[in-house]
C-alpha cells in the first residue's frame, strides 16, 4: 500500500471480518473496482455508523495499492491537502471515509479539490443484507443463532447496521449468561432489550 502522512487505516488482522455485499454497498463496491476511473483519482465514503466504513478502507488501502484515509472529517485539514497532492503526484488513488453528517471543510483549497472528489454513500441493508450480516456478526463471535433468527428477528427490529450489530451482541450475552442455546426466546428476550418490548409482540 502507498504510504502517506496521515493515519491510514489499521492493519488488516489475520482474522478480519468480511464485507457483507449487499443493496447498501452494491453501488459502492462497483466504484472500488474501478477506481483509476475517479474524478483527481479521489472519493469520498460517507455513511451511516457501523456501516462498514473502516472496513472497505482497511479493504481499499490494502489490496489496490491505493491510499484510505478514515475518518477524514475529524484529522487535520491541511494534512489530508498535503496528502491529496502527494496522491497525485504519485498516481495513486485515495479514497477517504467521513460520517454521514455533512463535511464542513474549512480550508479553501481543500474544499475545493474534495468537491471534485467522487461521492459514495452507503445506505441502509434490505431484508436479504439484513440477514447475512446478522449471520455474519455471529460468526464472527461464535455464536450460533438457531435455525430461523433472521427470519424471525429482521422482519420485528430497526433496519440499520448498527442494530444489526446491538441485537447480536445482545443475542450472544443471553445465551452465555443463560448457559443456554440461542433459540427463540433468548431472540424475543434480546428483541425486547433492544428494541423494547413493542418490537418483540410484532407476528
Amino acid at each position: 500500500m502507498t504510504q502517506i502522512a496521515l493515519p491510514l487505516t489499521h492493519p488488516v488482522p489475520k482474522e478480519a471480518p468480511s464485507i457483507v455485499l449487499g443493496s447498501a454497498n452494491a453501488t459502492v463496491a462497483d466504484a472500488l473496482r474501478d477506481p483509476h476511473s475517479w474524478p483527481f483519482g479521489t472519493a469520498i465514503l460517507s455513511g451511516p455508523p457501523r456501516s462498514g466504513k473502516s472496513l472497505i478502507a482497511t479493504w481499499f488501502g490494502s489490496h489496490t495499492g491505493g491510499g484510505a484515509i478514515d475518518d477524514a472529517h475529524l484529522q487535520d485539514e491541511t494534512e489530508i491537502f498535503h496528502a491529496w497532492n502527494r496522491a497525485r503526484e504519485d498516481g495513486f488513488p485515495l479514497l477517504l471515509t467521513v460520517g454521514q453528517e455533512r463535511w464542513n471543510i474549512q480550508l479553501p483549497d481543500l474544499r475545493s479539490r474534495m468537491g471534485t472528489a467522487l461521492q459514495l454513500e452507503l445506505g441502509p441493508p434490505d431484508d436479504d443484507m439484513a440477514a447475512e450480516l446478522m449471520l455474519s456478526h455471529a460468526a464472527q463471535r461464535g455464536l450460533v443463532l438457531g435455525e430461523g433468527a433472521p427470519a424471525y428477528l429482521v422482519p420485528r427490529m430497526e433496519r440499520s447496521h448498527a442494530a444489526i450489530e446491538r441485537i447480536v451482541a445482545e443475542i450472544d450475552r443471553l445465551s452465555l449468561e443463560r448457559k443456554q442455546p440461542a433459540t427463540m426466546s433468548v431472540w424475543r428476550d434480546a428483541l425486547e432489550a433492544v428494541d423494547g418490548p413493542e418490537q418483540a409482540r410484532l407476528l
